[in-house]
């Protein structure tokens, strides 16, 4: 089996190499470097699966660095390692894209725990659905990369909207799984990155607003499947992929 590779980039040389040591121990391979710019460098020179990141050091802080990285690589897995426990601290740090968030002193097991999670999503089979980009729904034509839904296309009453990235990217779910029922877990971790109360109150939220994008077309419908999930149901004129 081949190592993940992990670029911790860490100011703090005596943890960073008591770090390094543990994640070694359990098979990962592990780079350090200990300023926010000869991450940069080391990043830059290399391939890796994860990245772990201090979020207070000289020369280039963390935030400043997963930005950076994020313009090269947007779906790279990221986690800030910091001292800092304010709330303004940890959004800026989501916000940037960050997959994880922890907070020093940790315990080096829930760490562990957390690269695993995270490597396993960031590695799960990708779905040959997922290439699609264009759908027809119905009455109605979703561009994925544009985020665009264009109802009755080739009509007199084109209507057309602009969705945000969290709406297209559960139309997309939800046109993948056309007539089907699309598993709410599945939603909720692949888009939202985890399964729980709030995260699936947010979700009911976006399935409300994509009802109202396509009430147009009264032969399509968002159904819940209690204890399961949703199903989109195009019954007069069945929708296809191109």
């Amino acid at each position: 089996m081949t190592e993940n590779k992990i670029l911790l980039v860490e100011d703090d040389q005596n943890f960073g190499d008591v770090l390094r040591s543990y994640l070694e121990m359990h098979d990962y391979d592990v780079t350090l470097a200990t300023d926010g710019e000869q991450g940069l460098e080391k990043y830059n020179e290399g391939t890796y699966d994860l990245c772990i990141f201090d979020v207070m050091m000289p020369k280039k802080d963390g935030f400043t660095l997963a930005k950076e990285i994020r313009e090269k690589d947007e779906d790279m897995p990221i986690i800030f390692l910091t001292a800092k426990t304010m709330k303004e601290d940890v959004v800026k740090g989501f916000k940037i894209g960050a997959d994880d968030y922890i907070s020093k002193p940790f315990n080096s097991e829930e760490l562990l725990y957390r690269i695993q999670a995270i490597l396993k999503r960031s590695q799960a089979k990708a779905d040959p659905r997922e290439e699609i980009k264009e759908f027809t729904i119905g009455k109605y034509h979703f561009n994925f990369p544009l985020r665009i839904l264009t109802f009755d296309p080739d009509g007199p009453e084109e209507e057309e909207n602009k969705l945000s990235p969290k709406e297209a990217q559960l139309l997309r779910m939800f046109a993948m799984y056309m007539n089907d029922i699309l598993p709410r877990s599945e939603a909720l971790t692949k888009i939202w990155g985890e399964d729980n109360y709030f995260t699936a109150r947010s979700m009911d939220v976006f399935v409300t607003k994509l009802r109202k994008y396509l009430k147009k077309d009264n032969n399509i419908e968002i159904v819940n499947i209690h204890g399961n999930g949703f199903q989109l149901l195009v019954r007069a004129e069945e929708g296809a992929s191109k």
